[in-house]
């Protein structure tokens, strides 16, 4: 391993402001807005403002689960947030989400609005609404929620670690490579250990932990994320694909992975979603997003 450098921290950090940097608009280090623009509201109790990464998905797969399983109020607006064109950081998403980050969710169900960010948050809130994908108390309940948030807690590991520095980084550095290589090849043997015991992460019951952790370590365990199968040899985990495949087959999860979505084949865009028919009914300004 070479661990030569020739970069010396200095006493006091400096943002490097270069404005055509891949993540120029993405990343900054302080919070608040940065230009004034409100968010549109539809006509469904639910709003919801994101893009169709893992995070995202995450959300959208639960919605139409609950709306498979007949929770009609379940209904929802999702209206695509351009994270590299900086649309986070409009007045009216930091209002919504301080931290400037999707998914960001309002229940417009009552006489006021609620607002809910952070994946894992929202989709706690929806699940206890509607009393659907969580158990409702004791062991199978623990069991769920640990793995939820064990999720919650590895993504920075395998998206803001791994894939940034495997994937992203204009310099490939091979103990960042390694570091976080490491740590995604043990938390898929986590998961694999699991899944060799159950027919679901929280046990033989499809719950909220399995629609968080496959957007992230499913699409890994297909070699998709990051096109890093070969590197990782994913195909070893034999469970997390077993898993994997039995997940992607469910109507909503064809669906609620197709939502915000603005990459890959454009057959599997939805730019946004506000009504059960638009999946049918796509139109070409839906897809005029190039990858």
């Amino acid at each position: 391993m070479d661990n030569s450098s020739t970069y010396v921290p200095p006493k006091v950090w400096t943002p490097n402001s270069d404005p055509a940097g891949r993540f120029a608009k993405i990343n900054r280090p302080v919070a608040g807005p940065t230009h004034v623009k409100e968010l549109p509201v539809g006509r469904h109790p639910f709003q919801l403002y994101s893009l169709g990464t893992p995070n995202g998905v995450k959300v959208t797969v639960l919605l139409e689960e609950l709306l498979e399983a007949g929770h009609a109020g379940a209904e929802y607006d999702a209206w695509l947030i351009n994270i590299s064109e900086g649309q986070q950081f409009s007045t009216g998403f930091t209002d919504v989400n301080p931290n400037s980050k999707i998914p960001a969710l309002v229940d417009r169900s009552g006489s006021d609005p609620v607002r809910i960010f952070e994946s894992g948050a929202i989709m706690m809130y929806l699940a206890e609404k509607f009393n659907a994908f969580l158990p409702p108390s004791g062991e199978a309940r623990a069991e769920c929620l640990s793995w939820l948030f064990w999720q919650v807690g590895s993504a920075p590991f395998l998206g803001g670690g791994f894939g940034h520095f495997y994937a992203y980084a204009p310099t490939k550095i091979e103990y960042a490579i390694d570091r976080y290589a490491m740590e995604v090849k043990r938390q898929m043997d986590v998961l694999d250990r699991r899944l060799a015991e159950t027919q679901y992460v929280a046990g033989d019951t499809y719950t909220i932990a399995d629609m968080a952790i496959w957007p992230w370590y499913g699409t890994m365990a297909k070699g998709q994320l990051y096109e890093a199968g070969e590197f990782l040899q994913v195909h070893e985990y034999t469970n997390v694909l077993r898993w994997t495949n039995e997940i992607a087959q469910r109507p909503a999860v064809k669906r609620g992975r197709m939502v915000n979505r603005v990459f890959g084949d454009p057959a599997s865009q939805l730019h946004e979603r506000h009504d059960a028919s638009d999946f049918e009914t796509k139109t070409q300004d839906k897809l005029s997003t190039p990858e």
